[in-house]
């Protein structure tokens, strides 16, 4: 798998513009296209559901959004390390029924040379 830059070992400004495409891919609401950045066997947690690999995630991320209307997300990096990037989140959707939510959290992500990212 090809990585996109910015590569490893992150720098303060490349470890920001990282997130900043994550971010700005999320809010695309295209579950192909945020899978892309992610590795194949990538496994996430989210809450108490694991979902492992890009065809499961690009599932989960087509029901999330169908039931998470108008979603918006903002990431925020936290701390970087050579190959690591813990990151702040926060978005807000609503339901069906017009309820609104907001939903915290952190991220941590890791990548290898080879591999392109996981989300630890």
């Amino acid at each position: 798998m090809a990585q996109k830059p910015p590569l490893p070992p992150f720098t303060l400004e490349s470890a920001r513009r990282k997130v900043r495409m994550a971010e700005d891919a999320w809010n695309t609401r295209d579950p192909e296209k945020v899978s892309l950045a992610y590795a194949p066997e990538s496994i996430w947690r989210n809450r108490s559901n694991f979902i492992e690999g890009r065809d499961a995630i690009v599932r989960f991320l087509a029901q999330k959004w169908q039931r998470e209307l108008d979603y918006r997300l903002i990431k925020e990096l936290w701390a970087y390390h050579e190959r690591r990037i813990t990151v702040r989140f926060q978005y807000e959707c609503h339901d069906t029924a017009g309820q609104w939510f907001r939903c915290y959290g952190n991220e941590q992500w890791a990548t290898t040379e080879t591999s392109g990212f996981y989300a630890l």
